[in-house]
């Protein structure tokens, strides 16, 4: 059983033609809280994308940019994050049963990212959705979180290295000469 995603904007297979046709989605207010959810932020305050959609053979592809305002949580402190994202987008879309050789094309990595789609249309919404995703800070950190860490008694990369482990015993030996 699929779970339909919660910021679908599906575009029919057959309404695509060679030459590119912009689109553009935005998402409602109930559909970023959707996502917020499942991304696992604050809030999703606005999620919107503009794409040129065109056709090769059984090949789509969708250049655009997606934009989005979202708040996500510092991982020390818990306080709210603000970030804008405005993201460039190269993707193509297959179909989920293709063979191997028509799928295989040559681009480079940095080029497109590779979709499959199902049935008759690709999801834009979905897709806008993940570019997104992909852009966030996996462990975003506010501008108290180093202070909240020093207090808690964690010590920074710079002072757990070699010579973070030499200053630590020079106060040692500082505090036993007082």
């Amino acid at each position: 059983m699929t779970i339909a995603p919660e910021f679908s904007r599906p575009i029919p297979i057959d309404t695509i033609g060679a030459g590119a046709v912009e689109h553009e989605i935005t998402a409602s207010p109930d559909e970023c809280a959707a996502l917020a959810k499942r991304f696992g932020l604050r809030a999703i305050a606005r999620l919107a994308a503009r794409a040129e959609v065109r056709r090769e053979g059984s090949q789509i592809f969708a250049d655009g940019t997606v934009q989005a305002e979202v708040t996500q949580s510092c991982v020390v402190t818990d306080e709210p994050i603000a970030h804008s994202v405005s993201e460039n987008f190269s993707l193509r879309f297959v179909p989920e049963d293709a063979p191997k050789d028509e799928e295989e094309i040559e681009l480079s990595a940095d080029e497109c990212e590779t979709l499959n789609y199902a049935g008759g249309a690709i999801d834009l919404g979905e897709a806008a959705a993940e570019t997104v995703a992909l852009t966030l800070d996996p462990f975003p950190r506010g501008p108290n979180a180093d202070d909240a860490l020093r207090n808690a008694g964690v010590i920074s990369e710079e002072e757990a290295g070699p010579f973070g482990a030499l200053k630590g015993l020079r106060d040692q030996l500082a505090a036993k000469k007082d």
